[in-house]
């Protein structure tokens, strides 16, 4: 059993019968499914992945659309990285702004990582990412220059020019050259007129199970 496996057992550990339960993406989400699939829970399960809503559907779980839930028991999710200060970087997906509505719906929202998407500080390895209305897409280009950042827009190998979110808007990738505090550079970025959200997640995480090589940890906030 890998590190991912046994995050995932022990994350299938804390639910409960009759739970609504949030679940993110990734490879250690699909072994949460085949986790809660063999004990046959009794669960509603809300995601803002497409291709997790999917697996679950087939594995004959109940999928609830996000927008007729206004609260979850729990939620889980990977992210791509995790600081003993509970603030996590999540940037690959670039649907990080319904992974944070589901989050902060959730009684508790879990991250499950390996020790090396873990530290006591960001590393800031993965870019901040920011989704953007398309019309404030050159003005928020301007502050980011003002504000000395380094960014590009998303791109696809599937397509020419930009990458969109699931709701239509831009997706930025903004690099940072040394560290700063998560909260300071999350409230930076999300004051700017058009931002619709930031892929840093500074208050939301409970809690996290992280994998080490002989056993998972439990970390609460």
């Amino acid at each position: 059993m890998n590190s991912k496996q046994r995050c995932a057992r022990y994350a299938q550990s804390l639910i409960k019968e009759g739970m609504i339960v949030g679940l993110g993406g990734g490879q250690t989400i699909q072994y949460l499914i085949e986790e809660i699939k063999e004990k046959n829970r009794n669960l509603k399960i809300v995601t803002p992945s497409a291709k997790t809503a999917m697996l679950c559907m087939q594995k004959g779980m109940d999928v609830v659309p996000l927008q007729w839930i206004h609260s979850l028991d729990m939620a889980f999710d990977g992210c791509d990285e995790v600081d003993a200060q509970f603030c996590a970087l999540k940037s690959g997906g670039g649907i990080h702004t319904l992974e944070k509505i589901t989050a902060s719906m959730a009684k508790e929202y879990i991250l499950m990582v390996d020790e090396t998407k873990y530290a006591q500080t960001l590393k800031y390895t993965h870019p901040i990412v920011l989704e953007v209305l398309p019309e404030a897409y050159s003005f928020i280009c301007e502050r980011l220059k003002a504000l000395n950042f380094i960014f590009a827009y998303r791109q696809t190998n599937k397509k020419d020019g930009f990458l969109f979110s699931e709701h239509g808007n831009v997706l930025i990738d903004v690099y940072l050259s040394s560290y700063i505090d998560p909260k300071t550079v999350y409230d930076l970025l999300k004051s700017i007129t058009g931002v619709v959200e930031v892929s840093l997640f500074v208050k939301e995480v409970t809690g996290i199970l992280l994998a080490r090589e002989d056993r998972v940890e439990f970390l609460r906030k």
